[in-house]
């Protein structure tokens, strides 16, 4: 959990995006409403890996390539049966639990004591095979599964603007509030938590860290499955589709802080309304992902002298 010190210097970085967001959304309200969107799906991927991080401290690099497994299910068997996909979002989130439960069983166990760089040898080797698995069962053809709901759009004054992306703000919302329910309330939760600072301490106090290792890793990637249902109604699915969530979550829990599963969603709120900005200006979309990765640099370096500076 962050420190009284740390949870004021988010505070003040809150104000900081309000006095910015709140001229911003006269001047162009455009790009503070699908900033919003933007942060909602950004926040909404990074929880489960922050999760993952928080309590078995492995850096899942695969998690965006069950993003992408989740989304080709769910397009093929809305195609084939012509279910809506947001109907699978429950059974995905059990079936991505199950297929979480045995990629932790088969492999991440195995590696939870060994140095960083084979924990990250082994999540990049699961994430190439999840690519590669795709590309040999549906190709690299990029696959879009068309529903009329996502064009849905409203209008305040003179702005129009599409609503349907707003349902990664909710998912955010509620994952954040689940999450915080679990792990406060909860007898699991409490173990993950406890798990999560201090494994050694927790086994002499009875704690089965084994098994909560088990629970969270499976928790992080059904959750996975959950977004992998709606994310297909909004874009193209293909083998490396997930590479670039994966990474943008691992900076926006480096923006945020370990544990600190509140900061994410302002730290989404910083990549998306920034992104948003910048695209909105013809001919520097491209420049979105460089200002993105610049902002981390800085904010990590501005961290580090905050802290050296205590």
């Amino acid at each position: 959990m962050p420190s009284k010190l740390e949870r004021r210097h988010y505070q003040v970085i809150a104000i900081a995006v309000i006095a910015v967001a709140v001229p911003l959304g006269f001047w162009k309200p455009t790009v503070l409403i699908y900033g919003m969107q933007r942060a909602g799906l950004y926040a909404a991927i990074a929880l489960p890996m922050a999760l993952t991080l928080g309590v078995v401290h492995v850096i899942n690099l695969a998690h965006g390539d069950f993003i992408m497994l989740a989304g080709y299910v769910v397009y093929f068997v809305s195609l084939s049966f012509g279910l809506d996909p947001l109907g699978g979002m429950l059974p995905m989130f059990v079936a991505m639990g199950l297929i979480g439960a045995l990629v932790y069983v088969l492999a991440v166990r195995h590696i939870l004591n060994a140095p960083l760089l084979s924990q990250l040898l082994l999540m990049f080797g699961i994430a190439m095979i999840l690519q590669q698995l795709a590309n040999l069962l549906w190709t690299s053809q990029p696959r879009n599964l068309h529903v009329g709901y996502v064009t849905a759009s409203a209008t305040i004054g003179s702005v129009s603007f599409g609503v349907y992306d707003f349902i990664y703000v909710g998912i955010a919302v509620v994952m954040l509030l689940g999450l915080i329910f679990f792990l406060k309330r909860t007898r699991a939760g409490q173990a993950a938590v406890a798990t999560g600072q201090n494994p050694r301490g927790a086994r002499l106090v009875g704690i089965d860290v084994e098994r909560t290792y088990l629970v969270i890793f499976s928790l992080s990637v059904a959750l996975v499955g959950v977004l992998g249902a709606v994310f297909v109604t909004r874009h193209s699915i293909f083998p490396t589709v997930g590479l670039p969530f994966a990474l943008k979550s691992f900076c926006l829990i480096a923006m945020a802080g370990i544990g600190n599963l509140s900061g994410l969603l302002l730290a989404g709120f910083v990549l998306g309304i920034g992104e948003s900005l910048i695209t909105s200006f013809k001919g520097y979309g491209g420049w979105a992902d460089v200002v993105f990765f610049a902002l981390i640099v800085l904010v990590i370096l501005a961290e580090s002298i905050r802290r050296k500076a205590m």
